[in-house]
């Protein structure tokens, strides 16, 4: 058994960064187009493309350098602003994730059914 808690990153009470942002971001990381990412995770390119538009607005930076399809195809890729992102926030939720761990242990290791 393991517990886990929901981490996201606000500004000015805003959803800036969360989970499902970051798989988006991974996607296009992975996929190297913003719409074979949305495709890969089940969701439309606009509900991706609007994800990323909020983020850059509320954070007044750059996340995702596009190129638009046609002959040669398009593309996207992350800048490195959206890469640090990713990985601090990964870190952010693994160090959660710990901390949560051994917490639930303490709190409920040992007690009746719900041995760790």
């Amino acid at each position: 058994m393991r517990a886990r808690s929901k981490i996201w990153i606000e500004k000015n009470k805003k959803l800036i960064f969360g989970e499902g942002k970051s798989e988006i971001f991974k996607a296009i990381q992975e996929h190297k187009s913003i719409n074979k990412a949305a495709k890969s995770m089940g969701v439309s390119f606009r509900h991706a493309w609007s994800y990323i538009n909020e983020i850059e607005k509320r954070l007044g930076v750059h996340l995702v350098d596009r190129s638009k399809g046609g002959k040669g195809g398009g593309g996207s890729h992350l800048t490195e602003y959206a890469v640090e992102l990713m990985k601090r926030f990964d870190r952010l939720k693994n160090e959660v994730d710990k901390y949560t761990d051994k917490k639930a242990k303490e709190v409920f290791g040992g007690w009746k059914n719900m041995r760790y």
